[in-house]
């Protein structure tokens, strides 16, 4: 794991500060209700102002410690020893609606652990990317993957061609790996054990998908079916036509023959000859009759409709497949009973990727690694009646091949969209290419929450970065958006690669006088919790005399912008 010689500026608080802090977040989080009632029972110590927050019912649970960003440390991707630039908090608690909005000013979690890169100086500027589902229609190369699933499930076969597994997201280490060196030290500083590993196996998380395509053993046996409404299949692509082409002139062409005709002229042409060949007499005549019957139109005009996602990933398979496949979608935080069931199991899972694919020793992907870094999230459980029957929050999602997990994709369920956090496999079966393949489903998957929750329609991706060719690839999901960077709108990515092939970081909103619209306009009203207490940073930052303290806050509220500022909890010590 490559660290860092220093971490950013928030992390130089002393160890004992940073302890005394935990401790004071820990039991606020426990005794917050008894507090709101001994907090509102003394007069002198009511510092709302009029109107800020009426009840402790209406204040967010979110609870985040802000580390200023002041040193660079080396890239994951580029591997510039001191080029990656990132702004930090660690996320004690937080709502799904924060993280919500959060990413949608190119926030990313990494266990509790929350980061953004400083895009105008970081070396590889990493740039949200969101697909849209609902227009979402599957590549050539996606069908493949499908094709290939279906194939394995109905009859075993073993696709012995180039492996296109991608990775959704670069290992740990590689992603922010100077930014470890900040959760080491936070890991000291709050008494919060829990921080260096979540962010080693976040930084793990990225590069994740990273396969390297490998032809494998024969697998075990994978099924077809599911836990959670939806059922699994592997797509087989429409049968394609094959058609023979005719040399163009200049290039082989026989000049002496006609030119070049469509293969549905060429094919109607064959069979014209074949039935005045049987039936001289009235040859064109059947043949018309025979090939253009007006009922055969509305079939032909039907086959040549593209396959949806869904009609590929659901095709059936034969009564005696050879393998079945489940997907099961278990709640990880907090851990369900089915999750706690299988929790061995997968991390056995886990274990193997990180030996296999990234070369980890066998004593590095502990079970205390794994569980800090995949298992905790910060984000509450959320369950509204109008909601996905699952609810909010963090879950994995498990692909159980003939009864054993293969493969796990940690994903976060927000108000509007699925995000995709990581995924580990079983390296046995890689040759399913199954980063590809879960991708896919994790777009069905949000389609079909779509149906019950119609606000939830995108599919985000993490990070794009158009100058590490291994992470391009997530530009082939199609349509797909890029996050401004300066005023935190979609743009759609066709538009911004031609900019993208010419400079690093781009502003992608083509107005000049556009500005960020969620951006923080009174600071005064960010919400801070200092001292057992919560009050308006206008009231706040009266009892403070370090002129710091000011600098940070105001980093933090820009960042954040105005809403989760008002919502979200900052802990100063």
């Amino acid at each position: 794991m490559a660290q860092a010689a220093s971490a950013p500026g928030g992390s130089r608080r002393s160890s004992a500060c940073g302890r005394r802090a935990a401790r004071c977040i820990v039991g606020w989080r426990r005794r917050r209700w008894w507090w709101w009632w001994w907090w509102c029972g003394a007069g002198q110590r009511r510092v709302w102002r009029a109107g800020t927050m009426a009840s402790w019912a209406s204040l967010s649970p979110s609870i985040v410690e802000y580390f200023e960003g002041e040193d660079f440390y080396r890239c994951g991707y580029c591997k510039n020893e001191s080029g990656s630039r990132s702004n930090g908090m660690w996320a004690h608690s937080m709502t799904v609606q924060d993280y919500q909005d959060l990413i949608d000013r190119g926030w990313r979690r990494s266990g509790k652990y929350m980061y953004k890169p400083v895009m105008n100086q970081t070396c590889c500027p990493q740039y949200t990317i969101r697909c849209q589902p609902l227009q979402f229609q599957p590549s050539k190369s996606h069908k493949k993957v499908l094709k290939k699933m279906l194939k394995f499930l109905a009859k075993g076969e073993i696709s012995k061609g180039h492996c296109e597994d991608e990775p959704m997201e670069p290992t740990v280490e590689d992603a922010v790996a100077g930014d470890f060196a900040l959760i080491t030290k936070l890991d000291a500083q709050c008494d919060l054990r829990t921080l260096s590993g979540d962010f080693r196996e976040s930084l793990e998380s990225e590069e994740k998908k990273k396969i390297k395509s490998s032809k494998k053993e024969e697998s075990n046996e994978l099924i077809q079916s599911q836990d959670i409404e939806e059922k699994l299949g592997s797509g087989e692509p429409s049968h394609s036509v094959k058609v023979h082409t005719v040399p163009k002139p200049g290039k082989g062409a026989d000049l002496s023959k006609p030119p070049c005709r469509k293969a549905k002229e060429i094919r109607k042409e064959r069979r014209r000859l074949k039935l005045m060949q049987q039936n001289p007499a009235g040859g064109l005549e059947g043949f018309q009759a025979q090939c253009e019957p007006p009922a055969l139109f509305p079939a032909k005009a039907k086959s040549n409709q593209p396959k949806s996602l869904e009609d590929l990933i659901f095709e059936s398979l034969p009564e005696n497949a050879s393998h079945k496949l489940e997907v099961r979608v278990v709640r990880s935080s907090p851990p369900s009973s089915q999750f706690k069931a299988t929790f061995q199991e997968s991390y056995q899972v886990y274990k193997r990727y990180q030996m296999v694919v990234h070369k980890d020793s066998p004593d590095k992907p502990t079970v205390s690694q794994f569980t800090r870094f995949l298992c905790n999230s910060p984000l509450e459980a959320e369950n509204p009646p109008n909601g996905p029957d699952c609810g909010y929050g963090s879950f994995h999602q498990q692909y159980w091949l003939d009864g054993k997990i293969i493969a796990v994709g940690v994903i976060d369920i927000l108000p509007y969209c699925v995000s995709s956090v990581y995924l580990y496999y079983d390296p046995d079966y890689s040759f399913l290419s199954l980063g590809v393949y879960s991708a896919l489903r994790e777009i069905a998957f949000t389609r079909q929450l779509h149906e019950k929750t119609p606000q939830l329609s995108y599919y985000y991706m993490g990070f794009y970065i158009h100058s590490c060719p291994k992470m391009k690839y997530k530009g082939q999901y199609r349509p797909s958006d890029l996050l401004c960077p300066e005023t935190y709108v979609w743009v759609p990515i066709e538009q911004c690669l031609p900019s993208l092939e010419n400079f690093k970081y781009c502003r992608f909103n083509q107005d000049p006088e556009a500005v960020d619209e969620g951006r923080c306009k009174d600071p005064d009203r960010l919400q801070v919790f200092y001292r057992k207490a919560v009050m308006p940073y206008g009231v706040y930052k009266k009892q403070q005399r370090d002129p710091s303290e000011e600098a940070a806050v105001l980093q933090y509220a820009g960042l954040v912008g105005q809403a989760c500022s008002e919502r979200m909890l900052l802990f100063r010590s």
